[in-house]
């Protein structure tokens, strides 16, 4: 099987995530190593409907696992989403000689790579967002990263708030996932957090909280508030009003994307890297890389995309003791 593959190519998707140019840089290595030829494709699936392809040798990612973001680019692309558009870049693929991709992206990016699939290219996925809100992995390529970027900022939120005697509203990403949120509200020691599987949106609990935490000495008070209820600032001032202690409102925002990978992002990413452009070269096809129980495993893309999770519920448990 692994003679039928001669060329992948490689891409990085939707929002960008540190960790995934060590990916790059290990499909890209270890393909030439299994004898393959690499082409990266540029800008997502948008570039590859460009036409924006190129070679990749060893020394093109050379000096690049160190740094955040991804040096192919990565962009949305309507047009993808579309039949017309998952069988041209399925025949673009074959006019460039590209017999499987490895696709580094979230779940959305995941679709396209099924797509490509059904159209008789031979894809990959590897779980690139620090949202870690695919199923099928306990771990996604930059949530280690971003988790210790945020964290570090509350850091500094607190000790201003402390200062001023205010309450802090922490806005943090995740889009409708609070695992940002509750790492860092419990590694923050965050007096309240706020995470949309859980969120009741009874505010007037958390009024209660801060007035009674006032009462007993606290003189300030830490809301972490995860992106998929947003509304942080709008909060601030109701609870202002309510409080009336001063309150302000911090979205952490894109920071939390970027910067220089920690170690794990940038050990997994690698080894993910490695694992994919090995499985794609054996000939495998509409697979998805993840991590569970310690290891490094891989799952049909059909049935990841239909696991659900959630937050744990033991986890969650131990964070609303450790606020108290």
């Amino acid at each position: 099987m692994a003679n039928e593959i001669k060329t992948i190519g490689v891409l990085t998707s939707g929002g960008d995530a540190p960790g995934m140019n060590a990916a790059i840089r290990a499909v890209v290595r270890k393909a030439i190593a299994n004898g393959v030829k690499v082409k990266g494709i540029k800008k997502g699936y948008q570039g590859l409907l460009n036409e924006e392809i190129i070679d990749m040798q060893k020394k093109d990612v050379s000096d690049t696992i160190q740094r955040g973001g991804t040096i192919l680019g990565t962009a949305r692309c309507a047009e993808f989403r579309t039949p017309e558009g998952q069988q041209k870049g399925a025949e673009i693929c074959r006019k460039h000689g590209i017999d499987g991709i490895v696709v580094i992206g979230g779940d959305g990016s995941y679709r396209g790579a099924q797509a490509l699939s059904k159209q008789g290219i031979n894809t990959i996925g590897l779980p690139g967002t620090i949202d870690l809100d695919i199923a099928c992995t306990d771990y996604t390529i930059g949530f280690d990263t971003a988790i210790n970027t945020a964290m570090e900022a509350i850091d500094k939120v607190r000790d201003t708030s402390s200062s001023h005697e205010r309450c802090s509203i922490i806005e943090v990403m995740g889009r409708n996932a609070g695992y940002i949120a509750l790492w860092c509200g419990v590694a923050n020691g965050a007096e309240d957090i706020l995470l949309p599987e859980k969120y009741d949106y009874n505010e007037q609990n958390i009024i209660n909280n801060i007035i009674n935490n006032r009462k007993h000495g606290k003189t300030h008070h830490i809301i972490i508030n995860a992106e998929g209820i947003g509304h942080s600032t709008s909060m601030a001032r109701r609870i202002e009003a309510a409080t009336g202690i001063e309150t302000r409102a911090t979205i952490l925002g894109y920071m939390q994307r970027g910067g220089n990978p920690t170690c794990k992002d940038r050990f997994y990413a690698s080894i993910m890297g490695a694992y994919a452009a090995d499985i794609l070269c054996e000939g495998k096809t509409n697979r998805v890389v993840g991590h569970q129980g310690g290891k490094f495993v891989d799952f049909d893309i059909d049935e990841a995309l239909a696991m659900q999770k959630d937050i744990d519920d033991y986890e969650y448990s131990v964070s609303r003791i450790l606020s108290m």
